[in-house]
């Protein structure tokens, strides 16, 4: 789940095989200009297809303030493709291919399972502002796509902020974080970890624990 900045340079090593129309390396390390959440809010109301803020983001909504800087923003779909193209009519919209090259992504291409980034900009010159994540489901549930294993109801996955951002449950959010523990993910989790609930905490730790059994994390949440 979504995560900064997941797609690599598109410079392809000997013998792999670039997709076509992927940008340069040059292009995919332009710099971001991220949206503001009420931003995004708004052109999010352009559609009626689910959609949460993802990302060091919910954490903040989570915890109700700015923990840290934030060198993107994240949307998080469940595969509803389509929204993307519904709320940002006009932009440049592209596709992480894996291994993860950025390739142009026109409206009415159904992306394969295997691509879950969207990055999108205004036009050519502008920086990047907004990435779309697509997640899996089955039926009502939300099933990781690192661990089968690791589900959850999808109506458990929305949570609420006072100012009425919709924003992926802490849990989930950082059960994705537990892969990288970069910096900014062990901030988040010392951030979250204090206002979890007993309910929440014992979610995170055997979702962790089916996935990494001897995850660092793990003598956190008792």
């Amino acid at each position: 789940m979504a995560e900064d900045h997941v797609a690599a340079p598109s410079d392809q090593p000997s013998g792999q095989v670039a997709v076509p129309g992927a940008l340069s390396s040059s292009e995919v390390s332009r710099p971001w200009d991220p949206l503001p959440l009420s931003v995004v809010a708004d052109l999010m109301a352009r559609t009626e297809r689910p959609w949460l803020i993802a990302g060091g983001h919910a954490i903040d909504l989570f915890v109700g303030r700015t923990t840290r800087e934030h060198a993107d923003i994240d949307v998080l779909l469940r595969r509803d493709q389509q929204a993307v193209h519904e709320v940002l009519p006009g932009w440049e919209t592209f596709a992480a291919d894996p291994p993860g090259q950025l390739r142009p992504w026109p409206a009415g291409e159904i992306l394969p399972d295997g691509v879950h980034d969207i990055w999108c900009r205004p036009d050519p010159g502008s920086p990047w502002q907004l990435q779309f994540m697509l997640d899996e489901a089955e039926g009502d549930l939300w099933v990781s796509r690192r661990n089968a294993q690791v589900r959850r109801p999808l109506g458990e996955l929305r949570h609420t902020s006072a100012s009425g951002f919709p924003y992926l449950a802490p849990e989930v959010q950082l059960f994705y974080k537990a892969r990288g523990r970069r910096p900014k993910d062990e901030q988040d989790l010392d951030s979250a970890l204090p206002l979890l609930s007993g309910e929440q905490r014992d979610w995170l730790r055997a979702a962790i624990a089916r996935t990494a059994p001897d995850h660092p994390w793990l003598g956190r949440l008792p």
